[in-house]
């Protein structure tokens, strides 16, 4: 039995800075580590892959053959490994043993909520190597100081779950920049726990290119607390308790925490059912450092100086 991940999100989110970083952690903690880049548009990696799409496939190639543009040649690039997946399968076999495998995705969102050749490569694997994957869905954490973009995050992470059929982590990327573009409304487990969405209404209501479309944003800001599904944790990379609380999230989510366990069933539901900061033996002592998000908000989150003068103006 063989355990990894599927590295995705949209351009920009961090997928590959996150494949080096994860690699570089799982690697200090004593995994074997094999990165597979499936994303034949990356072509300037900072890690030494296993196995690299560029070796069947180029998108430069497929765009001059045949007058594609970039998001056609992916779709067609994925259409050519399913295709070509012996290829594949042959060499992940020798890495099957004794390696912990991180799938690096191309960043065309379409390919995982609405195309089916790359959700039908994961289940090839998963069946015929019998493979245990996580999907972890990577998304910039500074859309969250933009409700419509936060919303549209919020929409892309639950079509992507109801479409790959995967365990599934959401991650917020780059918490550490979270503040880059604007301050937050609310505090942060407001996105993390995806709390009531009609408080961002009035925020919505604040930007004219939004208000136009209240009455969609309110329909699909329902839909999404229907389905109750999303939720985000937060990741800051360069980050070593940050990158463990994860892993410990998507260990948990692969089944990865059971691998060699003797253990009844009961106890099994367990730690299926609890928390995840429980004492993990798989990793060395002192290594991890559980965080609430309160805890990530203290740290890379700047107070309110307005709020505290304006209070402190009233007490006087």
């Amino acid at each position: 039995m063989v355990f990894g991940q599927v590295v995705i999100g949209p351009p920009g989110s961090g997928k590959t800075t996150y494949c080096n970083g994860m690699s570089q952690f799982l690697q200090l903690i004593g995994r074997k580590v094999a990165i597979i880049n499936l994303d034949p548009a990356n072509d300037a990696l900072p890690y030494e892959c296993a196995i690299n799409i560029e070796d069947l496939i180029k998108l430069s190639d497929v765009m001059v053959e045949h007058s594609l543009g970039p998001n056609g040649g992916l779709v067609y690039c994925m259409d050519y490994l399913e295709s070509n997946i012996d290829w594949l399968e042959s060499k992940l076999k020798p890495l099957l043993k004794d390696h912990y495998l991180l799938f690096d995705f191309p960043g065309q969102v379409e390919l995982f909520f609405l195309h089916e050749s790359a959700k039908r490569v994961i289940m090839k694997l998963i069946k015929k190597l019998n493979l245990r994957l996580t999907a972890v869905h990577l998304v910039d954490a500074h859309l969250c100081s933009d409700p419509g973009k936060y919303v549209s995050a919020l929409l892309l992470s639950l079509s992507t779950m109801l479409h790959l059929e995967l365990p599934h982590v959401n991650v917020l990327s780059k918490i550490d920049l979270i503040e880059s573009y604007g301050k937050l409304a609310f505090n942060l487990d407001f996105y993390t726990d995806v709390q009531d969405l009609s408080y961002l209404q009035h925020h919505l209501d604040q930007d004219p290119r939004s208000a136009k479309y209240r009455k969609l944003t309110k329909e699909l800001c329902e839909v999404i607390e229907d389905y109750s599904l999303i939720n985000f944790t937060t990741l800051d990379i360069q980050d070593k308790e940050s990158v463990g609380n994860l892993v410990k999230l998507i260990d948990k989510s692969n089944g990865y925490i059971f691998a060699g366990m003797d253990a009844s069933a009961i106890e099994f539901s367990k730690i299926a059912v609890g928390p995840v900061d429980w004492d993990y033996y798989r990793y060395p002592s002192g290594c991890l450092i559980w965080f609430t998000v309160a805890a990530v908000q203290e740290k890379y989150m700047k107070d309110d100086e307005d709020f505290d003068k304006d209070a402190s103006s009233v007490d006087k």
